[in-house]
């Protein structure tokens, strides 16, 4: 669970949602015309923008920027170095049946043990990590999308309901909710983009990034594994994947 997620978004919601009780009713901020315009428009929007099988994948990335759950590099880094070890005294069939922290580098160790080339094993792995990202990638750039087309979708509900105002000015009963409409809309274009769409979009290239860190890490693991190379050699190598605090600290 990533509290920072949590904690970011319902914080900036709750901060809102606090400023309108503080001055008034928050009866008056809400309007189904107003969320169907932004809500159901910027959801179609962006349908348009990809495939249906992309817009549905989006959701299920989305889960990522709350549930996500990472083994730390240094963790990855000592685990690496003692299959190392073993390998290196006992071969590399002797790390069949052993626990494994992580899926990724636990399918790099079966490919190894399941005698495959080296060559074969690196392009496996690459393509899983390419594929891997691309999801990441693709589930930002919903997010931001998203994040483009609220506003644009509050604007015209803005205009929407002005128009609406300006025809029907000899009837002061329209005036109100025309002006709802003209407002609110603005509002929630901005608060589903910049409370919610955009930030979630910047979160998920920050996955993306660790996950490729991490993957690159493990792919140097595996190599370096299935090479017999000196596991003290290993973990200096594995160890220019922290940052220079963190490999000062290692050592």
């Amino acid at each position: 669970m990533d509290i920072a997620t949590i904690v970011g978004m319902f914080g900036a919601i709750g901060i809102i949602i606090g400023a309108i009780l503080v001055g008034g009713d928050l009866g008056a901020f809400i309007d189904i015309p107003s969320v169907l315009i932004v809500v159901g428009g910027t959801t179609f929007a962006v349908l348009f923008r990809v495939t249906l099988g992309q817009f549905i994948n989006s959701f299920k990335v989305l889960a990522k920027g709350f549930l996500f759950t990472s083994i730390p590099p240094q963790d990855l880094i000592t685990e690496a170095v003692e299959l190392a070890n073993v390998a290196r005294k006992e071969g590399v069939l002797a790390l069949e049946g052993r626990d494994i922290s992580d899926p990724f580098l636990q399918k790099g160790i079966s490919l190894c043990i399941d005698g495959n080339p080296p060559e074969i094993v690196q392009a496996m792995l690459m393509k899983d990590t390419n594929l891997t990202i691309e999801r990441h990638e693709q589930g930002a750039g919903f997010f931001a999308a998203v994040g483009d087309a609220a506003p644009a979708m509050g604007m015209i509900g803005t205009l929407v309901g002005l128009v609406q105002m300006l025809g029907n000015m000899e009837d002061p009963k329209t005036i109100g909710p025309s002006m709802a409409v003209a407002l609110l809309t603005t509002l929630y274009g901005a608060v589903i983009s910049n409370v919610i769409a955009l930030p979630m979009s910047d979160k998920l290239k920050l996955r993306a990034n660790e996950e490729k860190l991490k993957k690159r890490l493990i792919l140097e693991s595996v190599a370096g594994i299935q090479e017999g190379i000196n596991p003290r050699i290993l973990e200096q190598l594995l160890n220019n994947f922290l940052p220079e605090s963190q490999r000062e600290a290692a050592k």
